[in-house]
């Protein structure tokens, strides 16, 4: 790209951390619109697989639309059923017949590969999750067809953007913003779950920081068959809320005060009043999940910073500008900040559509740092733009291996 259409500007804001309040939040592993974020992405990184390996290329596809319809579960103390399965559909559009460079008509078998994709990524990211008893999963993708020749043809170093779209990203993650990214991290981790396997896949964590005070709200799924009753259920959860204290003690000096599962009514005896689930999702009992209701692509949903209102999950790593500029914007900002000593830095990229995609109309960066700070960094940082820029085609592999998660 040219240095033309960068602007720069020395933001008249304190940084987030000298603000008087922040929301953050974070919707987890078993999260209903996570599950939706993660099929679709996971369908896609499939479908790119595949293409790759019949074709040497990525084939147009957006399977960007999925939604997770909740089922039915009676979760009761030291067991519990399922009795109406999550409804899981994956829509969206994807190339389905290809015409190769001998003349034949090749059908790509889009069906497996969604099917294939959603069950892997359920069956590797719930422990009592069955995805073949406990999910029906089913697609609407719209059919498209290319011509294998024509695509070669018309190759390019850097393709055209598919639309006019914003990416958005900051940098550095604020305390309280770590806080609850690591939160949600943990509660999922492989450690957490070896120490109280009780705690389920669907976390959700919410912050307010209001002066030096952190009130962390947490809602965690407990699984009603490693709960024997009200009063495991009630030690389960004072140890969690013990465990994220001493955390928070890790990763801030501020007052933090952990509440979990704030909605339980403790006087309650049966299942009743408690926040239980069978599988480890409250998909498993009518709470619904859509791509791109959940997390933006730094893993956060933070109001108090500019936001991109783009599903990610599920767009073509190719020239879907909704998902690259929002990684590319984010990975710039934690760079400038690293790099040139800026106290925050805030880039946002707007495509134009047709334009190369290592060209944005704008590119904008605004920082928070001092004048001299400010006039040493600038062409730091339109070098570091450029180049995050310049290396868009190399964040094809990484979405393709799970490298980079946009949600």
């Amino acid at each position: 790209m040219t240095r033309g259409n960068i602007v720069l500007e020395n933001l008249e804001t304190p940084p987030i951390a000298r603000k008087n309040v922040e929301f953050v939040e974070r919707k987890g592993l078993g999260h209903p619109d996570y599950i939706a974020d993660a099929v679709a992405e996971s369908v896609s990184a499939a479908l790119c697989k595949e293409y790759l390996g019949r074709y040497g290329d990525v084939l147009h596809h957006n399977v960007d639309k999925v939604l997770v319809v909740g089922g039915q579960s009676k979760p009761k103390f030291g067991g519990g059923e399922v009795i109406a399965p999550i409804y899981i559909l994956v829509a969206g559009r994807a190339t389905t017949e290809v015409r190769t460079e001998s003349g034949a008509t090749e059908t790509v078998p889009i069906g497996p590969i969604v099917l294939n994709a959603t069950k892997t990524w359920l069956k590797n990211n719930f422990r009592f999750l069955d995805p073949e008893k406990h999910v029906i999963v089913d697609y609407k993708i719209g059919k498209g067809s290319a011509d294998l020749v024509s695509i070669f043809k018309r190759r390019k170093e850097y393709p055209g953007a598919n639309d006019t779209s914003l990416g958005v990203g900051f940098a550095p993650l604020s305390d309280t913003e770590r806080l609850v990214l690591e939160a949600e991290r943990y509660l999922n981790s492989p450690q957490l779950k070896s120490e109280l396997p009780m705690v389920g896949e669907d976390v959700k964590v919410m912050a307010v920081r209001v002066g030096t005070r952190i009130d962390l709200t947490v809602a965690v799924a407990f699984v009603s068959k490693l709960v024997a009753g009200r009063s495991e259920y009630l030690n389960a959860k004072e140890d969690v809320k013990r465990r994220l204290e001493d955390l928070a003690s890790k990763i801030t000096d501020k007052e933090v005060v952990v509440h979990v599962n704030t909605g339980d009514d403790p006087s309650a005896n049966d299942e009743s009043g408690y926040y239980l689930v069978v599988t480890g999702t409250s998909a498993e009992h009518g709470d619904d999940g859509a791509t791109g209701r959940g997390n933006r692509v730094n893993g956060l949903i933070t109001p108090m910073r500019p936001m991109s209102m783009e599903a990610a999950a599920g767009k073509n790593p190719v020239n879907h500008v909704g998902k690259l500029y929002n990684v590319v914007a984010h990975l710039a900002a934690a760079k400038i900040v690293e790099e040139t000593g800026v106290e925050e830095a805030y880039v946002k990229l707007l495509s134009q559509i047709g334009r190369p995609i290592n060209d944005p109309l704008v590119a904008y960066v605004g920082v928070v740092a001092d004048e001299r700070a400010f006039a040493r960094a600038k062409s730091e940082i339109e070098n570091i733009v450029k180049e995050q820029l310049d290396n868009i085609n190399k964040l094809l592999q990484d979405f393709i291996n799970g490298k980079l998660t946009p949600f």
